[in-house]
C-alpha cells in the first residue's frame, strides 16, 4: 500500500462521498449474504421504462453508437431538451444553451470549474447535497453553508449577512437531503438578489418532476431568462426517469457559459456514451406519463413511511419533505447519550452492523446529529427497515 503522502494535495483534501462509501460498505456485506437494507443511495428502484431501453438497443444494433458525438452532446438529444423545457417551462432555449454530461453531477463539476477561481466564495444552504462541497474545494475555493437549518433553505438575508460577495450560489429545488420544497417567492429572491449583485446562480433542478401531496414547483426558467444571464439550471435522467446508470444529465445557461463548460469537457470525457444518449433522447421526447406514475409511487411512500417515523422515539422531523425521495431525519441528542455513542456517524455504522440497514450520516451533508433516509424502495423493505432502526434504538 502506498502512503497517502504520495498522491496529490487535491486528492488527499477530498472526502469520500457520503453516500457511496456507505453503500459499498452495504453491498459488500450483501455480497457476503448478509440480509442488508440500503436506503443510502438517491436511486428509484424501478427499471428504466422499456421503450427507453429499447431505443437505446436499437441504436446499437443499428451502429448509430459506434462513433464519437459531441462534446455538447447530440444535436437531437439537446433538441429534444428544449423542447421538454419549453412544455414545461414555457421559456426557449437555443441547442446552443444545452450541454450534456456524463450525469449531472458531471454537469455541476463542469460548471465549477469553469466559473469558479481559487480564493473565492460559494455558498448554499445547509444541509446540502454532499458533492456540492467537494467539487468546491476541488476548484480551489472557499464553500459557506449557510440558511435556516430547520427548514434546510437559503435565505436572502442570509446572503445579505455574507461579509463578501460569493462568485456563486448553488441551490437544490427540491432538497437533497431534507426533501424540502421552495416557494416561487423564495426562488425568486434568490434568483433576483443574485441578479442584483451580478452573481452567478445554479438551481439543481433534478428532482423537479418528484413534488407531492399538492405541493408545487416553480422552475427557475419560469422566472428569469437564461439567455445574457448568470443563472444555470442544472437537470437530468437519473431521477424521474429511473436512468441512474445510464448517467446523462445536463445544464441550461447562456451560451458563453455552455461554450466554457464543454471546452473543459473535451478534456475531460469528449460527451457522454453514444447509447446512453439514445435512450436520453427517448426519455425526453416519448410519453411523460412514467414520470407521473412513479411520483405517485414516491408519494405514496413517503406518506405511509412519514407516519412510521413520526411513530419511532427518539427520531424527529422538522417538517414533512415535499419533494426529491429522502428523509432527513433528527437523532434525539439523549438517544445517543443513552447508547454510548458519539456521534451519528458512529450511529450509522454501527446500526449497519447490528441491524443491517444503511444510512448516510449527516456529518456528509454538513449537519452533524441527522441521518439521511431514502424512500425508493418498495414500502414492505421501508417498513421492515423502520422496525429494525426501532429495534436498534430501544
Amino acid at each position: 500500500m502506498l502512503k497517502e503522502s504520495e498522491f496529490s494535495t487535491l486528492a488527499q483534501s477530498v472526502h469520500p462521498s457520503a453516500t457511496l462509501a456507505v453503500s459499498k460498505k452495504a453491498k459488500a456485506m450483501t455480497a457476503a449474504g448478509e440480509d442488508v437494507i440500503n436506503l443510502g443511495m438517491g436511486e428509484p428502484d424501478f427499471k428504466t421504462p422499456e421503450s427507453i431501453a429499447q431505443a437505446a438497443i436499437a441504436a446499437i444494433e443499428t451502429g448509430k453508437t459506434s462513433f464519437y458525438t459531441p462534446v455538447s452532446g447530440t444535436l437531437s438529444l439537446r433538441q429534444g431538451i428544449v423542447d421538454l423545457a419549453k412544455k414545461l417551462t414555457g421559456q426557449e432555449l437555443s441547442v446552443n444553451q444545452v450541454v450534456v454530461t456524463t450525469g449531472a453531477k458531471m454537469a455541476l463539476y463542469a460548471m465549477v470549474q469553469a466559473l469558479v477561481n481559487p480564493g473565492d466564495l460559494v455558498v448554499s444552504a445547509k444541509p446540502y447535497w454532499v458533492s456540492y462541497a467537494e467539487q468546491v474545494n476541488m476548484a480551489g475555493a472557499d464553500f459557506v453553508a449557510v440558511g435556516d437549518e430547520m427548514q434546510g433553505k437559503l435565505r436572502v438575508s442570509d446572503l445579505d449577512a455574507l461579509d463578501r460577495l460569493p462568485k456563486l450560489i448553488m441551490v437544490n429545488n427540491p432538497t437533497n437531503p431534507s426533501g424540502i420544497l421552495y416557494s416561487r417567492e423564495e426562488i425568486l429572491g434568490l434568483l433576483n438578489w443574485a441578479e442584483e449583485h451580478n452573481v452567478f446562480i445554479m438551481i439543481d433542478e433534478i428532482y423537479g418532476r418528484l413534488v407531492y401531496n399538492g405541493a408545487t414547483f416553480t422552475s427557475a426558467m419560469k422566472l428569469k431568462t437564461l439567455a445574457d444571464s448568470k443563472v444555470i439550471v442544472v437537470d437530468g435522467v437519473s431521477k424521474s426517469y429511473s436512468m441512474t446508470g445510464w448517467r446523462i444529465g445536463w445544464a441550461l445557461a447562456d451560451e458563453s457559459v455552455v461554450a466554457n463548460m464543454s471546452k473543459l469537457l473535451g478534456h475531460m470525457t469528449s460527451g457522454p456514451t453514444a447509447a446512453a444518449q439514445t435512450a436520453a433522447e427517448a426519455a425526453v421526447t416519448e410519453s411523460q406519463e412514467v414520470v407521473e406514475g412513479m411520483r405517485k409511487t414516491f408519494e405514496d411512500r413517503l406518506n405511509a413511511t412519514y407516519s412510521l417515523i413520526e411513530k419511532i422515539d427518539g427520531l424527529t422531523l422538522a417538517v414533512k419533505p415535499e419533494g426529491a425521495f429522502y428523509f432527513f431525519i433528527k437523532v434525539d441528542q439523549d438517544v445517543l447519550d443513552r447508547m454510548q455513542i458519539s456521534s451519528t456517524l458512529e450511529f450509522a455504522d454501527k446500526l449497519l452492523d447490528a441491524e443491517k440497514v444503511a444510512l448516510p450520516a449527516g456529518e456528509g451533508f454538513g449537519m452533524p446529529g441527522y441521518l439521511r433516509l431514502s424512500y425508493a424502495q418498495d414500502q414492505a423493505t421501508l417498513n421492515e427497515a423502520l422496525k429494525r432502526i426501532e429495534r436498534f434504538i430501544k
